[in-house]
């Protein structure tokens, strides 16, 4: 184990800077710094040399050239082990440096506030990648440092073993480090891709830092951890827990699911979710009207569910969610007599994310298949009132028309093949994840008709609603099974080589229906 007699400090994050410099101080390390972190530590009263009087050189070009000299990185790279590297620098009067701690400009935080494309270059560093890289290279015998939450942890390790490190630590923290490089290299690369107008770039670089390492995967044999991007789209990643056991895989990708599907929505909404389909989505005038809606739809289904809304969490609405058995509740935010009535049920999740994603705005989705990955534009996709061609001799209503607009929307966010069922703004009936569109149609028309029942009503709430479907009604099976249900009006994109044939049995049948030239499939 190498004892640590010098150490170069250069910094822009100054996060306990003194009372690290002071403990290495305290170690009889010698320490070299740069420009503000140098002032910084003569300030906490730590004596330190500056990298100009190691160099012979002054910082120059406005700070860019100051540790970019051989007296610099000869004493990082020398191997100790060979007698022509100690030679070499001891003939050049360069001194070993045994520590290395650096962090990088910040270059993504300049990015975040909107920074415009020069103040971004500046913020581009170059010289603490190259000391963080040859001090990882060299981590056999130098120490590299790129995190302050780490310094505690370094004091407690030199004090143990008498100013020196074990090479398990220097490898850890060189795989760190160059983490840490490529994360920063990967940021500035998206940045210049942007700027050239490249969607999709030559070469992908994907960062993500592990926010939680998951207790399993979507089974208890897979492995698995959540990593953040960095992006401020509220939701899992960004949510602030305030009860509940840690979140799964599954109520990850369950709550996720949930959140973008209720933001869709200007009314008060409530949206359950199940297996990453909703199993009733509705709004209303109120939070908890809304959420009457959405629980009618499948009452059984919201046993283990999600329950996503987009107002603050009310008390009236959390009392009956109280009652549930649910995983996840994800709300903006919550009244504290709503979470006071939660923390009864302390096995629920409760995630208050602040604000609501925006489900017009831009983004890009990534899935991995064997030997690579699909990218894509998120389906920012929204149909409106003038988008909608009427191709039946029926026109629709004007309440067929609403809730057309809602259950297409609801359909956005159902896995395909996709029917939903709606009726005065809430799903009645949902079919998900089919292999047919005939079959979806007819398991949301069952769904409905046992909620139906549960509910004592004297025949299925999909008498009188509206149907809409993810995508074009390849035959005429999957609308007459809308019809047989007792659903008056059809949604769909249109363009399917039997359109016509589709019309005309909607004709049969008095449906009224129209296209809207845009389809949500969900896979």
């Amino acid at each position: 184990m190498p004892k640590i007699q010098r150490v170069l400090l250069s910094v822009t994050d100054k996060t306990g800077l003194a009372d690290f410099a002071r403990g290495l101080s305290e170690l009889h390390i010698e320490l070299i710094s740069t420009g503000g972190t140098a002032s910084l530590i003569r300030h906490a009263g730590v004596r330190v040399r500056d990298v100009s009087e190691v160099t012979g050189f002054p910082e120059m070009l406005d700070g860019r050239v100051k540790t970019l000299h051989p007296a610099i990185h000869g004493g990082i790279l020398a191997r100790r082990d060979l007698p022509a590297h100690l030679e070499a620098i001891k003939q050049h009067k360069i001194a070993p440096i045994d520590l290395v701690v650096v962090n990088l400009y910040p270059f993504a935080a300049t990015r975040a506030r909107g920074a415009g494309f020069d103040e971004s270059l500046e913020n581009i560093d170059i010289g603490g990648p190259a000391l963080i890289r040859a001090s990882a290279k060299n981590h056999d015998f130098v120490t590299v440092m790129v995190d302050p939450a780490d310094y505690a942890a370094m004091i407690d390790e030199l004090s143990a073993h008498k100013g020196a490190t074990t090479l398990a630590l220097r490898r850890k923290l060189a795989a760190k480090a160059y983490a840490r490089t490529a994360s920063y290299d990967s940021a500035i690369a998206t940045w210049f891709a942007k700027q050239q107008g490249e969607t999709f770039p030559e070469r992908l670089t994907i960062s993500a830092e592990r926010a939680q390492t998951l207790r399993y995967g979507e089974n208890p044999h897979q492995q698995a951890a959540f990593y953040a991007d960095g992006s401020e789209r509220p939701g899992v990643a960004t949510a602030r827990m305030v009860q509940g056991k840690e979140l799964s895989y599954n109520n990850i990708n369950d709550t996720e699911a949930a959140y973008e599907c209720v933001a869709e929505f200007s009314e008060a909404a409530v949206v359950v979710i199940k297996h990453a389909n909703p199993s009733g989505v509705a709004v209303a005038k109120d939070q908890y009207s809304a959420y009457l809606k959405a629980y009618a739809c499948d009452p059984v289904s919201i046993y283990g569910g999600i329950v996503a809304v987009n107002r603050t969490l009310e008390a009236v609405t959390a009392t009956d969610l109280a009652k549930r058995f649910l995983e996840v509740i994800i709300a903006p935010d919550a009244t504290p007599e709503a979470l006071e009535i939660l923390a009864r049920r302390k096995d629920v999740r409760v995630l208050l994310a602040g604000s609501l994603p925006d489900p017009t705005s831009a983004g890009m989705t990534l899935k991995s298949v064997a030997g690579g990955y699909l990218l894509q534009s998120r389906d920012n996709g929204r149909v409106t009132r003038s988008d909608l061609k009427v191709v039946t001799r029926r026109e629709p209503t004007e309440q067929e028309i609403n809730d057309m607009l809602f259950a297409f929307t609801v359909c956005k966010h159902v896995k395909s093949n996709a029917i939903v069922y709606a009726k005065d703004g809430a799903t009645v009936g949902v079919g998900a994840g089919q292999m047919n569109r005939r079959d979806s149609s007819r398991i949301a028309a069952i769904r409905a008709a046992e909620a139906g029942v549960l509910a004592g009503l004297k025949e299925s709430p999909a008498v009188g609603s509206v149907v809409a479907s993810d995508a074009f009604f390849p035959f005429a099976d999957g609308l007459l099974a809308a019809a047989e249900a007792g659903a008056t009006a059809v949604i769909q994109p249109g363009g399917s080589l039997r359109d016509k044939e589709v019309i005309e049995a909607a004709d049969e049948k008095g449906l009224a229906m129209v296209f809207t030239g845009m389809r949500h499939f969900r896979h």
